[in-house]
C-alpha cells in the first residue's frame, strides 16, 4: 500500500487523545485540534521551520525549548542534574544548595557529553534504503545493506554542510521498519547551566513521590545554547556567544483550568504499543523483572561502596538517579501488568487482527514467519543480557569501545560500524570523559565483581557460549585495578589514537581483558544483525496489514515512539485510580508545607515554607485555587523522552513543562488506556514564583517574554 494510504485515519473519526504524531501528520487531525479548542492552524504546527515547533529543542534523551532570543532553554531538572552533578563536589554541592548564574560569565559548561539539537528538515527516504534489497538475502545481509544505506544517506547529508559540523543527520525507522525518515539537526556542542533550583525543590519527594499523584515537585531547570562569534555551532570556548534563536516560546503566566486544552511537543523515547502478546508475556514475566532486579542489586552495590564517602555519593548521583528512574519505571510497568493483563487484552485484539488477515490478505505466511523470528529476538536478547550484567564495569566499557574504535578504524570511514565512525569520535571522546566526574576505582570495583557474581547465577542457557571460560573469577576483580591506567582521564583518552597492536601487546588489565572478549561480543552482535535483519524483513509486512486493518475500522494510525519530535495533544484533566477515588488535576503549594517532614526526600526550603506561610502570592495566585499550583495534570500521550518538554496552551504559550507520569499510567507505553492515562506537569505559575519569591532569580525573569494575567 502507498504511504498515503497507511499514515493516518480520516480524522473525523479519531477521538481518543492516544497519538505521538509526527509534526506531518498533523493537519489530518485539523478537526479533532480544533473539537478540543487548539487556535493554532494545524498547518502551523507541521511546519518545522515555523513558531512554535522552531523553539523545540532535543537534548539527546530529554526535550526542552528555547524561552528568549539568546539562547535560553527551559527542561527539567532532572535532565540537566548530570549537569549539575558535573559541576559540584562535597563543598560546592550544587545539588542540594542549588545554582544560580547572575550573569552570563558565571553560566558553567553544562558537561563534554551535552548536546543541543534543533529539528529542522525531515524527508522520507525509505525507497532510497529499500532499494536493492532481495528475497535471497539472509537477515545479516539484508541488515548490513539497510546500514550500509543509512550510513551513505547520512554522509550525504552531513558532507553536505562542510567540515563545521553545524548538523547532525540520522534516519530513524518508523512503524518497526516499514518507513525510514532522514532527519537534520542543527547540533550545538557548547551547552551551559544556567539556573537549577535545589533538589529540596527539583526533585521534592524523590524516589519515594516519582511516578506518583499527588506530585508537588519543581522539576525545572535552565540551560543556554552557545556558538561561535558567526552563529554556527562551534566546539566549547570562552570566545563563544549565545545562540541567537530563530524563535523562542512565550511564557504566559495567565494559567489554566480543568477541562483547558493543551499541546505538548518533545522526544519521546521509546513506546511498544504495536507489539505482539508473546513480547508483552516475555517483558512481564522474564525482561522486566530480571532487569528490576539487576537495577536493584546495582543500587544497593553502589550506595554501600559509597557509603561515608560524601564525595563518592556526589561523584555517583546522577548515575544512582538515572538507575533508580528506570527501576521505578520498570516496577510501575510490572504493577500496571500485574493489575491489567494487557497480554490478554492484546490476544483479543491478535485474534480479530489474524482474522482480518485471514480475509483480506492472499499471503498469510508471514504471521508464521513473524512469530518464529520474534522468538529467536527474544532468545538473543537474553544472552545480551547476561553478558551485560557480567561487564558491569565502567573501566572495562571503556576499554571495549575503545579497542572496538582501533579494529573499525583499520577500515575507510564508509565501511566502519556505525558508532565508530569519524563523526563519532566527539561522542566517544564525551563518554570516556565523562567518567572524570563519575568514577571511583573501589565503586567501580565492586560493581564488576558483584556483577560477575550475579552473573553466575544466571541460567546457564543464558550464559553466551564461550564466555565463561574468559571472565575473570569475582574474587580476582580487585588484582584488575592495580594494573590499569584506564582510571586516569588523560591515560584513557591516548588510547583513542592507539593502534591495534597496541591493544593487543597492552599488559593493562582492563585492554587486556576487553581485546580477550571482543571475539565472543563479535559473535553475540553477527547474531543480533541475523535477527535484526530478519525482523527487518517481516515486521514491516505485519505492520502494514496492522495499519489497513486499523484503518478499517477508523482508529488512529501513529508511529511508536522513536526519539524523533512528536506532537500529542489533550485537555487538564483528573482521574480515578480505583473505585470511589478520584485525583484531581492540580496541587498547590500548601501541598508542599503538609509534605514537609525535615527529613530526606521530604525537606522544603526555609525561605519557600516562609513564602508559602506569609501567603506572598503576587500575580502567580490562581483565582479558583486562591493560590499557587505546583502541578497539574492532563491526558496528553507522553512517555520517556518527553521530560522537559514544553506544555502549551490553545495559543502555543508555554504554560507547563512534562516530567512525570502518574503510576497507573506507565503501562501506556504497550496500551493506552484514556480513562487512567495522565502525564504529570509543572505549572509554569510555580516555576515563575520560585524564581522570584525564593532564588530571586531576576536576570531570568527579566530575559523571559513573559505574559502576565490582566489586573
Amino acid at each position: 500500500m502507498a504511504l498515503a494510504g497507511l499514515t493516518l485515519a480520516s480524522s473525523p473519526l479519531v477521538q481518543a487523545d492516544e497519538g505521538q504524531w509526527q509534526p506531518h501528520q498533523l493537519p489530518q487531525l485539523k478537526a479533532e485540534l480544533k473539537r478540543i479548542g487548539i487556535a493554532i492552524p494545524a498547518e502551523k504546527l507541521a511546519d518545522l521551520s515555523k513558531h512554535p515547533m522552531t523553539a523545540i529543542v532535543s537534548l539527546g534523551g530529554c526535550s526542552a525549548s528555547f524561552v528568549s532570543p539568546t539562547g535560553l532553554v527551559v527542561t527539567n531538572h532532572h535532565c540537566a542534574y548530570g549537569a549539575v552533578q558535573r559541576n559540584s563536589s562535597a563543598e560546592k554541592n550544587y545539588i542540594a544548595n542549588g545554582f544560580l548564574a547572575k550573569s552570563r560569565a558565571e553560566e558553567l559548561p553544562a558537561g563534554p557529553d551535552s548536546r543541543m539539537y534543533i529539528t529542522d528538515k525531515v524527508e522520507n527516504v525509505t525507497e532510497q534504503i529499500m532499494r536493492g534489497i532481495t528475497p535471497s538475502m539472509s537477515g545479516k545481509q539484508r541488515h548490513e545493506h539497510v546500514e550500509n544505506r543509512i550510513k551513505n544517506l547520512i554522509a550525504e547529508c552531513e558532507q553536505a554542510d562542510g567540515k563545521n559540523q553545524a548538523y547532525r543527520c540520522s534516519i530513524p525507522s518508523f512503524h518497526r521498519g516499514l518507513e525510514y525518515y532522514r532527519i537534520r539537526q542543527m547540533m550545538i556542542r557548547d551547552v551551559r547551566l544556567v539556573y537549577a533550583p535545589s533538589d529540596k525543590i527539583g526533585n521534592y519527594g524523590g524516589e519515594v513521590d516519582n511516578f506518583e499523584w499527588p506530585r508537588h515537585t519543581g522539576d525545572y531547570a535552565f540551560l543556554r545554547a552557545y556558538v561561535g562569534k558567526d552563529g554556527r555551532p562551534a566546539d566549547p570556548s570562552p570566545d563563544n556567544v549565545p545562540y541567537q534563536s530563530k524563535d523562542f516560546l512565550t511564557v504566559s503566566a495567565q494559567g489554566l483550568k480543568n477541562g483547558d486544552p493543551i499541546l505538548l511537543a518533545g522526544y519521546p523515547g521509546l513506546t511498544s504499543r504495536y507489539k505482539l502478546p508473546e513480547e508483552i508475556r516475555y517483558a512481564r514475566d522474564v525482561s522486566y523483572p530480571a532487569r528490576a532486579f539487576e537495577s536493584r542489586s546495582d543500587i544497593s552495590v553502589i550506595e554501600a561502596a559509597t557509603a561515608g564517602n560524601a564525595e563518592g555519593k556526589v561523584r555517583y548521583a546522577s548515575v544512582v538517579k538515572g538507575i533508580q528512574n528506570r527501576l521505578k519505571k520498570t516496577e510501575g510497568l510490572l504493577a500496571g501488568f500485574a493489575r491489567k493483563d494487557i497480554a490478554a487484552i492484546k490476544d483479543a485484539q491478535d485474534a480479530e487482527f489474524r482474522s482480518w488477515v485471514a480475509q483480506h490478505y492472499a499471503d498469510k505466511d508471514f504471521l508464521k514467519d513473524l512469530d518464529a523470528v520474534i522468538a529467536s529476538d527474544m532468545a538473543l536478547t537474553e544472552e545480551e543480557f547476561a553478558y551485560s550484567v557480567a561487564s558491569n564495569s565502567d573501566l572495562l566499557k571503556s576499554a571495549r569501545t575503545l579497542y572496538r574504535l582501533a579494529l573499525e578504524n583499520q577500515k575507510p570511514d564508509a565501511e566502519r560500524k556505525a558508532g565508530f565512525q569519524q563523526r563519532d569520535l566527539p561522542f566517544i571522546t564525551a563518554r570516556l570523559s565523562r567518567l572524570e566526574q563519575s568514577y571511583l576505582p573501589n565503586v567501580d570495583q565492586a560493581r564488576f565483581t558483584a556483577g560477575l557474581q550475579r552473573y553466575n547465577k544466571l541460567a546457564a542457557k543464558t550464559h553466551p557460549q564461550g564466555l565463561d571460560v574468559l571472565l575473570p573469577l569475582p574474587e580476582s576483580v580487585s588484582a584488575f585495578y592495580p594494573l590499569t591506567e584506564l582510571g586516569d582521564t588523560a591515560k584513557r583518552l591516548a588510547w583513542i589514537k592507539k593502534d591495534v597492536a597496541e591493544f593487543r601487546a597492552s599488559k593493562d588489565a582492563f585492554i587486556h581483558l576487553a581485546v580477550k572478549l571482543h571475539d565472543i561480543g563479535m559473535q553475540l552482535e553477527d547474531r543480533r544483525q541475523e535477527v535484526d535483519g530478519n525482523l527487518e524483513r517481516v515486521i514491516p509486512k505485519y505492520m502494514q496489514a496492522v495499519i489497513a486493518w486499523k484503518q478499517s475500522q477508523g482508529k488512529p494510525v501513529y508511529p511508536d515512539a522513536n526519539s524523533t519530535l512528536r506532537v500529542t495533544y489533550g485537555t487538564v484533566a483528573p482521574y480515578s485510580p480505583r473505585d470511589g477515588v478520584t485525583k484531581g488535576p492540580f496541587t498547590t503549594v500548601e501541598g508542599i508545607a503538609e509534605k514537609h517532614t525535615g527529613k530526606t526526600p521530604f525537606i522544603a526550603p526555609d525561605n519557600l515554607l516562609a513564602a508559602i506561610k506569609d501567603k506572598r502570592y503576587g500575580v502567580y495566585k490562581d483565582p479558583v485555587l486562591g493560590t499557587v499550583p505546583v502541578n497539574f495534570l492532563s491526558s496528553a500521550d507522553t512517555t520517556g523522552g518527553n521530560s522537559g518538554s514544553a506544555v502549551l496552551n490553545k495559543n502555543g504559550e508555554l504554560i507547563g513543562l512534562n516530567f512525570d507520569s502518574t503510576y497507573e499510567s506507565i503501562t501506556k507505553d504497550w496500551y493506552f488506556d484514556s480513562a487512567i492515562t495522565r502525564a504529570i506537569h509543572v505549572d509554569i505559575r510555580y516555576m515563575l514564583w520560585v524564581m522570584q519569591e525564593v532564588d530571586h532569580a531576576d536576570n531570568l525573569l527579566k530575559e523571559m517574554r513573559i505574559r502576565y494575567p490582566a489586573k
